[in-house]
């Protein structure tokens, strides 16, 4: 599998990164629904096969759960696997959730996720988001601190603007940025890519099969089936009206030139984002092995600008039916 180095980092990353969150279960307030963790280790095994080499998992996944899966999986090889987890998320005994990267918090949270993922160190850890915003300076000089001794390999963000980075990049140079990126949501274009390349600050992009969107397999039907405790039923607003109607069009009509190019809609999704070599890897969440078998197969196919055209004119129709940008 073809990978790309991170930033001015010394990981190559393969393009398609395996992504955690789901495998977290769904008994929390964004969980996806029932999982079963002998399913997710065997996903996990089948990910390596393929040639990815890298996990994005955090604590909040399930309330510890993913980290741990991630251990039991990765137990004999983890020094083979790029581990990549977050912190700034907690949760308290009624399992609610709140953001806090205060430095007390962080130092707690980084040897709780070495515990849960029986590992020594983390190789990317990043600060999943900048909240509360006044405490973006404390976190990162925590993270600097946590790096200096030893316990992560390289430090980063996730879901920052550019000015959060530039805050935190005074203090310490930002390994990576973690951010949202499909045909549906486009809004890194404007502002954090051109950050990253000036300041050579590797990509790896979330969501970019929109949470499952751009895969083709849903229906307005299906979704309103999802259990209830899958969080896009209720609390993803690409799941919902008035996006929903104009999202699941627009995935209609991706559908004949993913036909046209050989690729299945989630190959061609993931092709998309990874055109951009600013953009390291695409990290695809995945609970089963199927899935990651289909996903991995985008690694390598490059999209000619004619197909760009048309997925753009698709992508442009489906904006000014929700009445704003991707």
């Amino acid at each position: 599998m073809e990978q790309r180095r991170l930033g001015s980092t010394d990981l190559d990353l393969s393009v398609i990164g395996f992504g955690a969150w789901a495998i977290g279960g769904g008994d929390y307030e964004f969980g996806w629904g029932p999982q079963d963790d002998d399913e997710s280790i065997a996903a996990i095994h089948r990910s390596l096969d393929l040639g990815i080499n890298w996990i994005d998992t955090a604590p909040v996944y399930g309330m510890g759960r993913s980290e741990e899966v991630v251990a039991k999986a990765l137990k004999g090889i983890r020094n083979e696997v790029i581990v990549a987890t977050k912190c700034g998320l907690v949760w308290n005994e009624q399992r609610e959730i709140s953001g806090d990267i205060s430095a007390d918090s962080i130092r707690r949270e980084i040897d709780a996720s070495l515990r849960r993922l029986a590992t020594d160190h983390i190789d990317l850890y990043q600060i999943h988001w900048p909240d509360p915003e006044e405490q973006i300076e404390e976190a990162w000089e925590a993270l600097v601190e946590i790096k200096q001794a030893g316990k992560v390999r390289h430090i980063a963000v996730s879901n920052y603007n550019a000015a959060q980075m530039d805050r935190a990049a005074a203090i310490h140079p930002v390994a990576s940025l973690q951010p949202p990126y499909s045909m549906l949501n486009r809004d890194i274009e404007k502002e954090q890519v051109p950050y990253c390349v000036e300041h050579k600050i590797g990509i790896v992009a979330y969501s970019p099969l929109q949470n499952g969107l751009l895969t083709g397999k849903f229906t307005a039907e299906s979704i309103a089936a999802l259990d209830d405790t899958d969080f896009r039923k209720s609390r993803n607003r690409h799941f919902q009206p008035p996006a929903l109607e104009a999202n699941l069009q627009a995935v209609a009509d991706l559908k004949p030139i993913a036909d046209d190019c050989g690729l299945t809609l989630a190959q061609l999704a993931l092709a998309w984002v990874l055109r951009l070599p600013e953009v390291t890897s695409a990290i695809t969440g995945t609970r089963k092995p199927a899935q990651i078998e289909e996903t991995a197969a985008a690694a390598g196919r490059t999209l000619d600008e004619a197909t760009l055209g048309r997925i753009a004119e698709v992508l442009e129709r489906r904006d000014h039916a929700i009445g704003n940008p991707g």
